[in-house]
């Protein structure tokens, strides 16, 4: 394959559910591995991502110039993992939070106290700062882009400010901002307020403020308005992507119960958070699809004149309900924050959605972490293929993995 071919990787969010892609990832190293790729060798020149998904891009990005040490970094990371690495899971943690913060919205009215000063999150996320400076190495990441392992780095969040969604990119070379409807870019040095920031999620996490265009906006998770996430990846000059998801894209639908009741407060949540975090990836898909059917029917002038250009995708998203995995492990959680959950109804199994993306628990993520194995190794000679060429046959819609060529217009 000529080396001016570009492959980008796209990780999405989902907080907790992206251990999923540490799985896809270290299963993608051993089958590169086995097939001869050189020990070291980054197969990602552009690497994208969203919410927890901008953590393990960034965190992969850092260590580019050993791509191998890079997985392993994250995989020691997610397999051990304990919700207190993330956020407050104790008594008091959760007291000055959560039940604060459910407090103030039921009896808000009566706690006059509290409106100066009030509670800005469910939960308190302090501990996720240690944990960022423990995995990353900023410095190196300035490093492999000045000598080539990476050739850019993109994160994304959505302003409660100003209402607009921005993806924040570091590259070795200089690359144009872009800017669409409700979204656009800005170059700058990442740090870790824009991981922060990216993984913000809604009402659970507290905002975060970056300095934008010279004034101060305050961040949330980046799944929030996020029109486009295979975009950044194809601005910023990927040919072809690997995109890995966290649920939805070909996950078994679930059977609605007959008489089903009334839903509690978790499983509406969970249903809001699920379209944050995983309609769009979706939608887009079907879009890019749509566009290169319609693409297929112009002669070459034509397609010329359109100013889009063939992406080849390869997809990979769990063969399982997340939420159905996530209901074995919500025991696993820290009693203060069960507690917390439980007056919502999210440790019912019909409220597991909203729990799986605040289990960071490792019985939970090494689950995730095999199934992204299994699924990986059931495509390998689509991941082989992907590497080796671009246009490799598709897998189908209705695969754990679909590979085809797709067009986006900017």
């Amino acid at each position: 394959m000529a080396d001016t071919v570009k492959t980008g990787l796209m990780l999405s969010g989902g907080g907790a559910r992206a251990a999923y892609q540490v799985g896809v990832l270290q299963a993608i190293s051993a089958i590169l591995a086995e097939s001869g790729w050189p020990e070291k060798r980054n197969p990602f020149q552009i690497i994208c991502g969203t919410s927890a998904g901008a953590i393990n891009a960034t965190a992969l990005a850092c260590r580019a110039d050993d791509f191998r040490e890079g997985i392993q970094r994250l995989v020691d990371v997610w397999h051990n993992f304990s919700v207190d690495q993330v956020y407050r899971a104790d008594s008091l943690g959760v007291i000055r939070t959560g039940a604060r913060w459910l407090s103030l919205l039921s009896f808000g009215w009566l706690l006059r106290k509290w409106h100066a000063n009030p509670p800005n999150a469910l939960l308190d996320n302090s501990p996720l700062v240690t944990l960022l400076h423990r995995l990353l190495d900023l410095p190196r990441l300035d490093e492999c882009l000045c000598n080539g392992a990476l050739t850019a780095l993109a994160v994304t969040a959505s302003s409660y400010s100003a209402g607009h969604h921005v993806t924040f990119y570091q590259s070795a070379q200089e690359i144009l901002p872009w800017k669409r409807t409700l979204r656009q870019a800005m170059a700058t040095q990442i740090g870790v307020e824009h991981l922060l920031a990216s993984s913000a999620i809604p009402l659970i996490f507290p905002a975060m403020p970056i300095y934008y265009e010279g004034r101060r906006e305050y961040f949330g998770d980046g799944s929030m308005r996020q029109l486009s996430p295979l975009s950044p990846a194809i601005h910023l000059g990927a040919d072809r992507v690997l995109v890995i998801g966290a649920g939805r894209l070909v996950e078994p639908p679930r059977e609605p119960d007959r008489l089903a009741p009334y839903p509690s407060l978790a499983q509406i949540a969970g249903h809001a958070m699920s379209s944050i975090f995983l309609d769009s990836l979706a939608m887009d898909i079907e879009r890019l699809d749509r566009i290169n059917r319609t693409l297929e029917l112009l002669t070459p002038e034509q397609r010329q004149m359109t100013g889009l250009r063939p992406v080849e995708m390869l997809i990979i998203a769990p063969s399982q309900r997340i939420d159905e995995i996530a209901s074995r492990h919500v025991g696993s959680l820290p009693l203060p924050v069960r507690t917390l959950l439980s007056g919502i109804g999210a440790t019912e199994a019909r409220g597991a959605s909203l729990a799986s993306y605040l289990l960071f628990e490792s019985s939970f993520t090494r689950e995730l972490i095999a199934l992204g194995i299994r699924d990986t190794m059931q495509k390998k000679a689509e991941v082989v293929g992907f590497f080796r060429q671009p246009g490799t046959a598709s897998a189908g819609a209705s695969g754990q993995t679909h590979d085809s060529r797709a067009c986006l217009p900017g």
